[in-house]
């Protein structure tokens, strides 16, 4: 098995809501190995969104990257807001009235959920119409697409793939049944600036991951859902279009996130063992080091394509992660 196969399977299964590892460890290995890809395309009938949906360049707190964006970005208002951990779906309107729901898919193209959607209760079926003195108006004649994130309590086990693995369920009653929020995160066409979109899907009856609830002075950072670091975007509308985009992201607009340790030491050899389920598998026995308050002597290697792709050999120096902060796993290379 190759790590591009790897990769997709991780990607399958997290758009399942069934991951197979912890999003900073697939993130580092996409980074280390340059995977471009995006989302994922199963084998159900896919429908294309009005609107692509991009994802989010994503900075480490210990990389400097993310601060020479942070100082480009000085110039114009920024929004920060929470970056939930859920299943982001997209909505769309067609003069005021909710007419479809797909999930996230590959961004171009989502699964149809629009009966479960609307036989729920957690996003409003009808957009408000708004007008204000100005002629700021929200036109209810043209289509709209609403985005955002399906999330659940963090006091739900593995809430993330609760409330992911909720939008495959195949009967729509336990769907309804489940412990759900819909938090949007995005109106397309956007209005003049980024809030006044939040303030509107707001007014609308929406959730929203804009701090400030409108008209009340109260801090809205849904700290009950779970979340997997900040986003920090350009408010004004023309000048986040004037920034572009990329093939996959918005150039107005970044995620940070944490990044868990990962620390250095030496491969000192590989063996095989026999798990539970009769499965031969390679282990690599290292250097001890301390990750996490804890000393690591070995660490899963998962298959022979895995050291492949990696490039190891014995006494090579390799950086390692406590996958889920329990399992300890080899995600790169340093020198030979």
């Amino acid at each position: 098995m190759s790590l591009k196969y790897l990769l997709e399977q991780a990607s399958k299964a997290y758009y399942e809501g069934k991951p197979i590892m912890p999003d900073y460890q697939f993130d580092e290995i996409v980074k280390l190995h340059e995977w471009k890809k995006i989302g994922y395309v199963g084998n159900e009938d896919r429908i294309r969104h009005e609107y692509k949906i991009y994802s989010l360049q994503k900075f480490f707190t210990d990389n400097d990257k993310w601060v020479w964006y942070f100082e480009t970005f000085s110039d114009h208002e920024i929004v920060e807001t929470p970056k939930l951990d859920g299943a982001c779906i997209s909505l769309l309107y067609k003069q005021g009235t909710l007419i479809q729901a797909l999930t996230r898919g590959d961004g171009i193209e989502g699964v149809d959920i629009t009966d479960k959607i609307i036989l729920s209760n957690i996003v409003p079926k009808q957009l408000k119409h708004m007008d204000y003195s100005q002629g700021e108006v929200n036109n209810e004649s043209d289509i709209s697409q609403v985005t955002g994130e399906v999330v659940a309590p963090k006091s739900i086990t593995n809430s993330r793939n609760y409330s992911a693995g909720a939008l495959n369920l195949k009967d729509t009653s336990e769907f309804i049944s489940r412990d759900l929020t819909f938090i949007a995160h995005d109106l397309q066409p956007a209005e003049h600036c980024y809030t006044w979109s939040m303030d509107y899907l707001r007014y609308s009856g929406f959730n929203t991951v804009t701090d400030q609830v409108l008209a009340l002075e109260v801090p809205q950072k849904w700290e009950q859902f779970p979340q997997d670091g900040r986003v920090f975007r350009i408010n004004n509308t023309k000048e986040f279009e004037r920034w572009g985009y990329t093939a996959h992201h918005p150039r107005g607009a970044y995620a940070l996130k944490e990044q868990k340790e990962i620390q250095q030491t030496i491969l000192k050899d590989v063996i095989w063992q026999v798990g539970k389920s009769g499965q031969v598998s390679p282990v690599a026995l290292l250097e001890p080091v301390e990750i996490g308050g804890a000393i690591v002597k070995r660490a899963t290697l998962h298959n022979i394509a895995y050291i492949e792709d990696l490039g190891l050999e014995i006494g090579c120096r390799v950086e390692v992660i406590r996958s889920g902060e329990i399992i300890p796993r080899i995600v790169g290379v340093v020198e030979k």
